[in-house]
C-alpha cells in the first residue's frame, strides 16, 4: 500500500514544477524572493549547508492556503538565490504536527544513524505539536543527503511534559566536542541551553532570560557566534529570537555552558523593525570563511491568513550575511544581503551627478522587482527619501525616508495598496527606529519585490522589511523633501531577473 505521505510528498513536487512553470506570475507574487508553488507556509526550519547545497526547510500546509497540518517543506540552493523544490520532507502524522527546528550535519556519526561506510547523516531536530497536550523535542535523520527522511524510533528525545516548549536550533560546539541546543519556554518567556554528544540525550546547562521584549510568546530561538566588522579574528555571540510577533537580539558571550548578555539591559535591540520579518535562523555548517547567514519569514501574526495572495501564502526573506560592530558602546547586528542576489541584475542605471531635490522628484526608471541604492546628505529639519510602487496620479506608494529632526529611519505603507482585508494590517502602516546619520549622510539600499520591500541602512544597521499589495501599474519611483534642498550623491537603480 502506498502511505499517504509518500503521496503528499509526489503531489507536491508534480504542482511545484507546475506552478514554477506557468503560475509564478500571479498578482504580488515574489520574483527573487523564496516563496513556495502552493499552500501556506511559515518559519525557516533546518537550515544547512552540505555537499555545496543550501537546504531550507519550512513550516508547510500540504492541505491549503492556511495555517494548519504543520510539515516540514523543503528546497535547495547551490547560490541562496535560485531554488530548488523539493519533495515534502518531515509530514504531519496522525495527531502530531512537525513544527519548527534545525538540522545539522553528523559527520562523525555522533548519533550512530549511519550504517555503511561513507554515510553522512543529516540529523534534523524538531518540535513534535499534540493541540493542546504536549510540545516535544524529536530528532529523523537522512541518509541520503536530505531527499528521504526517517523518524527516530525513540522519540522524544527531549520532553518536560509541557504544551509550550519548542523550537530547538541545535549547533556543534567544536571547543567541547558537543551539540548544544537552544529551545524555549514560550509563556515563561525564557530561552534554555541543552548539551548532547549523540543528538539523543540531552541535560541542561543553563537558562536566559526574562530579558528584553517580553510583551509577547517567546519563539524561534538561535544561539550563534559571528565576525565583529574590521576586526579580523574577533568574534561575538548572538541569542536572536521571536517575541511575537517581532524579533530582538542579545550580543555578548557564550562559554560553553551559558550566554551572557554585553549590551545594556534595558535596551531592545531588533535585527528587524519593520512589521513583517519573523523567526530567523541561522545556517548550520556553513564553508569556513563565509559569514554567518540568516534567513526570517516575511509575514506578522496578526494578520498573515489574510493577506491577498494565491494560491500561495508567505514568502522568506532575502538571505543575510551577519557580524557585529561597537557603535557608540552598544553592539550592534549588522546585516546585508548575500553578495549573489548582484547575479540576477537585468538592467542597470546610475545617475553619473549629483542630484539636488526638494520637493517631490520623479524618476525615469521604473519597475516593481528593483534593487535600488540611494546616499544624501541630511540638511537640518529635513525629512527625504524615496517613494517606491508609486502611482495612481501620485497618491499610491510606500515612503522609506528619515526624518532628520527627530534622527529617526521611518517606513510608511499607508498609500502602498490594498489594506482592506485585515484591520490590523492597515493600523500596522508606520514604523521606525533610531538611526544617526554617517558624516551627515544617509546610505539605503532597498529591494523592492511585487509585494515585499527590504530596507538595509547604513551597510545594514538597522534593516526593515515591509509587505504592501500594489497595483501592477505602481511601478514609479519618486525621490522626496519636504521643501529642505537635499543633495543625493549617489542613485543606482538595478533591475532585477526573477528566479522562477
Amino acid at each position: 500500500m502506498i502511505k499517504l505521505p509518500f503521496l503528499l510528498a509526489l503531489l507536491y513536487v508534480q504542482l511545484s514544477v507546475a506552478q514554477q512553470n506557468v503560475f509564478y506570475k500571479e498578482p504580488y507574487r515574489p520574483q527573487y524572493h523564496f516563496t513556495p508553488a502552493i499552500h501556506w507556509m511559515n518559519d525557516p526550519n533546518g537550515l544547512v549547508y552540505h555537499k555545496g547545497e543550501y537546504h531550507l526547510f519550512y513550516q508547510f500546509n500540504p492541505f491549503g492556503n492556511k495555517w494548519g497540518h504543520m510539515s516540514w517543506g523543503h528546497a535547495v540552493s547551490s547560490d541562496l538565490i535560485r531554488w530548488q523544490h523539493l519533495p515534502l520532507a518531515i509530514p504531519e502524522e496522525k495527531d502530531t504536527m512537525i513544527f519548527s527546528g534545525s538540522c545539522v550535519v553528523d559527520e562523525h556519526n555522533s548519533s550512530g544513524f549511519a550504517t555503511q561506510p561513507g554515510q553522512v547523516p543529516m540529523v534534523a531536530i524538531y518540535t513534535a505539536h499534540i493541540e493542546g497536550k504536549n510540545q516535544s523535542q524529536h530528532i529523523a535523520y537522512s541518509l541520503d543527503d536530505g531527499r528521504t527522511w526517517t523518524k527516530y524510533n525513540a522519540n522524544p528525545v527531549l520532553d518536560l511534559g509541557k504544551k509550550d516548549f519548542r523550537d530547538p536550533k541545535v549547533f556543534w560546539y567544536k571547543p567541547q566536542q558537543k551539540w548544544v541546543m537552544a529551545v524555549v519556554l514560550p509563556i515563561e518567556k525564557q530561552a534554555q541551553f541543552y548539551s548532547s554528544k549523540d543528538l539523543k540525550q540531552w541535560q541542561l546547562m543553563s537558562s536566559f532570560g526574562p530579558a528584553g521584549d517580553t510583551t509577547g510568546i517567546w519563539e524561534c530561538p538561535d544561539l550563534f557566534e559571528v565576525p565583529v566588522k574590521d576586526e579580523p579574528g574577533k568574534t561575538k555571540w548572538v541569542l536572536m529570537h521571536s517575541p511575537a510577533p517581532y524579533m530582538q537580539y542579545f550580543i555578548g558571550e557564550f562559554d560553553g555552558y551559558t550566554f551572557t548578555n554585553s549590551n545594556p539591559t534595558g535596551k531592545i535591540y531588533r535585527p528587524d523593525y519593520g512589521p513583517d520579518y519573523y523567526a530567523a535562523i541561522v545556517y548550520n555548517n556553513l564553508p569556513t570563511g563565509q559569514k554567518p547567514v540568516s534567513i526570517g519569514w516575511v509575514n506578522n501574526w496578526n494578520y498573515a491568513q489574510d493577506i491577498p495572495t494565491t494560491p500561495w501564502k508567505s514568502a522568506m526573506s532575502l538571505p543575510r550575511e551577519l557580524s557585529v560592530k561597537k557603535i557608540n558602546n552598544e553592539w550592534i547586528l549588522l546585516q546585508e544581503p548575500v553578495e549573489a542576489i548582484n547575479t540576477l541584475v537585468k538592467s542597470f542605471f546610475s545617475y553619473g551627478s549629483k542630484k539636488e531635490v526638494s520637493g517631490p522628484s520623479l524618476l525615469a526608471q521604473k519597475g516593481q522587482t528593483i534593487d535600488l541604492e540611494l546616499k544624501w546628505r541630511v540638511v537640518p529639519g529635513s525629512q527625504s527619501g524615496v517613494r517606491l510602487a508609486w502611482g495612481g496620479g501620485g497618491t499610491k506608494y510606500i515612503e522609506v525616508g528619515y526624518d532628520e529632526a527627530r534622527r529617526l529611519l521611518y517606513i510608511d505603507r499607508s498609500k502602498a495598496g490594498e489594506t482592506g482585508f485585515n484591520p490590523a494590517f492597515g493600523k500596522q502602516s508606520r514604523y521606525e527606529t533610531p538611526l544617526e546619520s554617517i558624516d551627515g549622510k544617509m546610505k539605503l539600499r532597498i529591494f523592492f519585490d511585487k509585494s515585499i520591500v527590504e530596507v538595509f541602512a547604513n551597510d545594514g544597521q538597522a534593516v526593515m522589511t515591509a509587505q504592501l499589495f500594489p497595483d501592477e501599474e505602481q511601478d514609479g519611483i519618486m525621490l522626496f523633501s519636504n521643501n529642505k534642498k537635499v543633495v543625493f550623491e549617489t542613485i543606482t537603480c538595478r533591475i532585477l531577473a526573477p528566479v522562477w
